[in-house]
């Protein structure tokens, strides 16, 4: 009974150990999530401001073109060279004016933009304290199971030696088998491990406490509880 105490935290223990890695890898997405979310939001700001300096060039070189223009009118003496050069800065005009619109909403993007980058940067910084810490308890905790489980380990095999071979081997595989519940008690002539009730032979037997009796149903070791 004993043995299987330190069986039972030793399983408990191996097994929140076996969480851990998830745990940590859980933090990991977040913070990973966080991550991707800050650079998308950096990458659409620096594609709005690209798209401004790129459409303030064509502008500028619209509005160089429609100088030249006008330099053009001024020489020509032909009203038909003359028209279709109105007729050209007529066009650029407009296609300037455009220009300067969509700048107008670039401009709102990318105001719109920094309160988004800006919040994301929050959120990303308070993602990363926050898995830091998270991050140096579950490899605190995994220190602290692991020299749990080294002890256990120690006092579990100091314990065995003390067990006979052949009935320590069966504990073994009931413990296995049995989902970490090898010994059981005997409660009112019924197995506490499958809640059959068992003959009054074997009942008597096991209260005599003479010998290593198990359950007629699961196979399971038992002990008399007064």
């Amino acid at each position: 009974m004993i043995l299987q105490d330190r069986d039972q935290k030793i399983r408990l223990l191996r097994l929140e150990l076996a969480n851990l890695p998830g745990e940590r890898a859980g933090l990991d997405a977040s913070l990973a999530s966080e991550t991707s979310r800050l650079d998308t939001a950096k990458l659409k700001s620096r594609e709005i401001e690209v798209e401004k300096k790129k459409l303030e060039v064509e502008a500028q070189a619209k509005r160089d073109s429609i100088a030249k223009f006008r330099t053009q009118q001024f020489q020509t003496r032909k009203n038909e060279e003359y028209q279709a050069l109105s007729n050209e800065i007529k066009r650029y005009e407009g296609d300037i004016e455009k220009i300067e619109d969509r700048e107008i909403e670039l401009m709102e993007e990318a105001e719109q933009m920094k309160g988004t980058v800006a919040a994301a940067e929050k959120e990303h910084a308070q993602m990363k304290a926050h898995a830091s810490r998270q991050i140096a308890e579950i490899e605190s905790k995994v220190k602290a199971i692991e020299a749990q489980v080294a002890e256990l380990d120690a006092e579990r095999e100091k314990l065995a030696v003390d067990i006979d071979e052949d009935l320590l081997y069966q504990y073994n595989k009931l413990f296995v088998n049995k989902g970490g519940l090898a010994v059981v008690a005997l409660e009112h002539e019924t197995c506490m491990g499958c809640h059959m009730k068992l003959t009054t032979q074997t009942a008597v037997r096991v209260k005599g406490n003479k010998d290593i009796l198990n359950c007629e149903q699961c196979g399971r070791i038992l002990y008399y509880a007064e």
